[in-house]
Parts: structure tokens; sequence; C-alpha cells
């Protein structure tokens, strides 16, 4: 009977001391989110008025032709307007690429090859297959090249040296070689992902397998711990969060990887053939948008990459 009470009392004890200490924690976290706002807007702000300052400067010149070819001599707000709606500017405003993005997603059908959102597809599908090949493979060659002294003396200085080779030289050699064995479309671009985010992944997951600390080790060997339990009890824990920050690497690199294995190949569909036919055709607003779409097309992958690290270090108990 005592020591139900003596429990229960401690129960509520430590309910009483969670409930008090969390919810100033909750409201200090909750302060701090909106404190941190201000700063990510004050530095939008501020890039988004160099960007129109530079698209200004950059644009004075094609706009004062034009003036002159009329005999008209503009204002200065005259001048500043006509800079900021040539149609093929040097530098476009971030308003012309807003509507560009607007026009080529939300008014053009997703099938239609105008549509951003088709192009968009097509260059996550390789870089999603190269991705998952180029992950997969890197925690399996990880696991080999800790299990194996001698493959990491013969295998991890040739991984690295792989990635001083730029891309841009590379991406054709690699379509070259498989265009010359009839293996065209997907492919390709997928394996040009798939090498830039091999090297990463197994960097990371061989250096997260030598993370833990050497007291836990002993620990293991004290409790008779087999190799193979101790990898998977103590190593491979270890790892997940060196895992998770190199697949945030990867799948970056994944996508301009087959963005870049668009340019080579002529694609008709794709960013890269979106920004291959916005030089040709001179359509620089044509070329900013493709690069928006890119770069917000990286946002939510890395995005995804970071939920997925949160609710595996939730369910492992090890979340901040």
């Amino acid at each position: 009977m005592t020591t139900e009470t003596v429990t229960t009392e401690a129960v509520t004890t430590d309910a009483g001391t969670v409930a008090t200490t969390t919810r100033p924690a909750a409201r200090r976290r909750a302060a701090g989110s909106r404190g941190d706002v201000v700063p990510v807007l004050a530095v939008v702000a501020a890039i988004i008025a160099l960007w129109y300052a530079g698209a200004v400067l950059l644009n004075a010149p094609l706009a004062s032709d034009a003036f002159s070819r009329q005999d008209r001599s503009p204002t200065a707000l005259g001048l500043v307007a006509a800079t900021l709606a040539i149609n093929r500017p040097v530098l476009p405003a971030p308003h012309q690429i807003a509507v560009e993005l607007w026009n080529s997603t939300a008014l053009q059908p997703v099938t239609s090859r105008r549509s951003l959102v088709y192009h968009a597809w097509v260059t996550l599908s390789a870089t999603l297959l190269g991705f998952a090949v180029g992950a997969l493979s890197g925690i399996l060659l990880a696991a080999a090249i800790f299990h194996a002294a001698s493959l990491e003396k013969g295998l991890m200085p040739w991984l690295i040296a792989s990635q001083t080779i730029p891309i841009v030289a590379l991406a054709p050699m690699i379509i070259v070689v498989l265009t010359a064995v009839h293996v065209t479309g997907l492919i390709p671009r997928a394996l040009i992902s798939t090498c830039l985010s091999l090297v990463p992944v197994t960097v990371g997951v061989v250096t997260g397998l030598r993370s833990p600390d050497p007291v836990h080790l002993d620990l293991m060997r004290t409790c008779n711990a087999s190799r193979w339990q101790t990898f998977l009890a103590l190593r491979l824990p270890s790892a997940v969060p060196f895992l998770f920050a190199s697949l945030k690497v990867a799948i970056a690199a994944s996508l301009v990887g087959a963005i870049v294995g668009e340019l080579p190949t002529g694609a008709s569909a794709g960013l890269g053939a979106r920004l291959l036919a916005g030089s040709y055709d001179g359509e620089t607003v044509q070329i900013w948008a493709a690069l928006a779409a890119a770069a917000i097309l990286a946002a939510a992958l890395l995005a995804l990459a970071g939920a997925a690290d949160r609710v595996v270090r939730r369910r492992m108990g090890t979340a901040r």
C-alpha cells in the first residue's frame, strides 16, 4: 500500500513538473519561431530590392536604345518603368519571372510541352530514379567498405577523385557511350544523377558507421555482443543522422545531374530542355522561370528529405 501511494505521488509530481516546464518551453519555441521570421523576411526583401536595382541597371541600355529609335527623351521614372517591361531583358525582374511561372503552370495543361509542370515531371522522374539507385548503392557500398579495409584502400580514393571531374564534361561521355549501345531516354539521365548521388551517401554512411563512442563499443563487447549485433544495435542507428545529411546533399546533386544530362542530348522535354530552348530563342524570362522552377523543385525535395529525417528520428526517440 505504501509503495502504491509513493508511486502515485511520484507520478503526480512528475506530471505536474512536466506540465509546468513544457508550457513555457512551448511558448519560447513559438516566440522563437516568430522571431526567426523577421530576419528571413528582411533578407528576402534586401535580395528583391537588389534584384530590381540590377535589372534597372542592366536593362537601361536596351530601354535607352528603344527610346532613341523613337526620338523620345524619357523621364527617369519612365526609363525605370521601361527597363522593367522589356520582353527580352538582360536580367528579368522578379515580377516578370513570377508572371512567366504563373503562365507556364496555372494557365497551361500539365500535359502540354509549354507547361513547366510537364517539364518538371520529366526532370523529376530521372532525378528520383537516379537518386534511389545512387542512395541504395551508396548504403550497400558503405557497409562493404566498413567491413573490408582493403576495399576502402582500393576504392575510396577513386570515389573521391571522381568528384573532381566536372559533370558538364562527364555527362556527354555517358550519353555517347550509352547511345552507342542503344540505351537512350530516361536511363542515361538517371545514371548521371546516380553518379552524383553515390559518393555523398557512401562517404556519409561510412563516417556514420565509425561514429559510435568508444565507451559504447566497449559496453557492447562487455555484453558479449557479436559484430553483427553491434552493427545493427549501435553502428547503424549512429549512422542515421549522417545518412540523412548525405541524402539531402545527394538529392540536390541528383537534380543537377538530371538537368545537366538533358543538355547534351538535345532533349525536347525537361527543365534542361527548357533552358536550352530559351537560350536558343533569346527568351531570358523563360530561362529564369525554368531556373526558378528547378529551385522550387529542389526545395520541395529537400523538405521531403527533412520530413523523413524528423519522422525517423522521432521513431528512434532522438528527435530534438
